[in-house]
């Protein structure tokens, strides 16, 4: 896995907890679009398909715990 940006590990944590996209931007008070920018280059880096895969190779790489 490529190294995340420190805003991409923020929104990590978030997926990972179950927030959606915007509870997310409300939290970290940036735009639902910016998110969706995160959430794209963080599957990209993970070579993930969707959000479910993405919080599993965080996990399984130590990126998160659950």
């Amino acid at each position: 896995m490529n190294p995340f940006t420190f805003k991409e590990k923020e929104v990590l944590a978030l997926v990972s907890s179950g927030l959606t996209t915007k509870e997310i931007a409300s939290r970290l008070n940036i735009s639902h679009h910016t998110v969706e920018t995160h959430r794209k280059n963080l599957l990209r880096k993970c070579e993930a398909k969707n959000s479910v895969e993405l919080v599993q190779k965080a996990f399984m790489q130590q990126l998160i715990a659950i």
